[in-house]
This record gives structure tokens, C-alpha cells and sequence, in this order.
């Protein structure tokens, strides 16, 4: 009897664990935040102190979105429109977190500090744009365009850049740790004390590559490859 009092006891003592919901757009995030008196994330999550699925489902369904928890899966924005992006951003918006913005045409926009981290940027056109101390957090830049972009400062940790143009790209101080950089063009770019370590750097070009004091402890490449790399 007296483990069962204790059970109960703790259990109401016990602070619940807050829920954080995905949405499938920011606009129902939003909506939904205000209905179940949640707090929104300014992007497409919602934490709940206590999440009851049953309102979670009638809101999602008045707002037709879609949601799932976070860590259980992962809710894909609708996509992001370039006008969309520079509107949010020049009112000083800079969380752009897991958005859609695949096949992009982002040239030569400054959208420095921005943080477009689990955003999806596959086959995007960011060339000479500057993204200099960005975010970019696990972002899927697979076969984007990123020749002469500013990425000073920029965090990439964890991003997929398989297939990627990064020719004359400025990478200074960079964090590309556990970053995915095969066959990536890294032709003329400058990595000056960029921090590569565990980073999957096979089949890349480095010809003409500035990778003095590159951190490249761990890195996964073909010595070769850096035949002709500057370092």
C-alpha cells in the first residue's frame, strides 16, 4: 500500500514533460499555438506543457494541417517561395528552420545570420549569395549551386553537400564537422581554419583549395585528392 502511495505521489509531483508538435506549415503553427495555448517556435513547432491529441486533431483538422511529434518524424513545410523569403527576411526574420526550399533561386542575395537549418536547398541556385555566420545545421544542399557564395563563419555541421558546386566559395572558419562533401567542386575555395573533422570529403575536387589550417581530424578522403589543394 504504501508503494502504491508513493507511485501516485510522485507521479503527481512529477512535472509533465513538455511536447513539441511539427506542423506542416508555419501558418497553422501559429493558429494552433493561439487555440491550445502553446507556445510557437516562430516556425513550424509547437510546445505543449501537456498535449492532448484528441484537441491537438481537431485543431490540425480545422487548420488542414498535418502534425506529428517531434523526434517521431518529420513534418515537411510547404515550400517557401524566394519573394516569401526576402519579405520575412527584411523585416528581420531570421528562423527559417526545416524549410522547403529545393530548386531554389537564391543568386547573389544577401541573407547573412539566417538560419535555414533541417531546410531542404537540394539542386538550389545560392551562387554568390552571401550566407556568411548562417545556420545551416544539417541542411540538404545536395547538388546546390554554391560557387562563389560567402559561407564565413557559416555553420554546416552535419549537412549533406554530396554533389555540390562550391567553386571559389569563401569557407572561412566554417564548421563542416560530420558534413557530407563527396564529389563536391571545392575547386578554388578558400577553407582557411575551417574545422572538416569526420567530414566525408571523398571524391572531392580541391584543386587550387586554400585548406591552410583546416581542421581535418577524422576526415574520411582520398590523400591524393589533395594533391594539388594549397595548404
Amino acid at each position: 500500500m504504501k508503494n502504491i502511495i508513493s507511485i501516485v505521489w510522485n507521479k503527481w509531483l512529477k512535472p509533465h514533460k513538455e511536447s513539441v508538435l511539427l506542423f506542416d506549415s508555419t501558418a497553422a503553427a501559429s493558429e494552433i499555438a493561439l487555440m491550445l495555448n502553446g507556445d510557437w517556435d516562430g516556425c513550424n513547432g509547437v510546445i505543449m506543457a501537456k498535449c492532448d491529441e484528441v484537441a491537438v486533431n481537431t485543431a490540425a483538422k480545422l487548420t488542414i494541417a498535418t502534425w506529428c511529434y517531434q523526434g517521431a518524424s518529420k513534418a515537411v513545410l510547404d515550400r517557401v517561395a524566394t519573394d516569401e523569403i526576402l519579405r520575412r527576411y527584411a523585416i528581420r526574420e531570421r528562423n527559417f528552420v526545416n524549410a522547403n526550399l529545393r530548386c531554389a533561386v537564391l543568386t547573389s542575395l544577401k541573407l547573412s545570420e539566417i538560419n535555414l537549418s533541417y531546410a531542404n536547398l537540394s539542386w538550389a541556385d545560392l551562387s554568390q549569395a552571401n550566407l556568411s555566420y548562417a545556420d545551416l545545421t544539417a541542411a540538404d544542399l545536395s547538388q546546390a549551386n554554391l560557387s562563389g557564395t560567402d559561407l564565413t563563419k557559416t555553420n554546416l555541421m552535419r549537412a549533406n553537400l554530396s554533389g555540390a558546386d562550391l567553386q571559389q566559395a569563401s569557407l572561412q572558419g566554417a564548421n563542416l564537422s560530420s558534413a557530407n562533401l563527396t564529389e563536391v567542386n571545392l575547386t578554388g575555395a578558400d577553407l582557411t581554419g575551417a574545422n572538416l573533422a569526420l567530414a566525408d570529403l571523398r571524391g572531392a575536387n580541391f584543386y587550387e583549395c586554400n585548406l591552410s589550417g583546416a581542421n581535418l581530424i577524422g576526415a574520411k578522403l582520398i590523400e591524393s585528392d589533395l594533391a594539388f589543394a594549397r595548404q
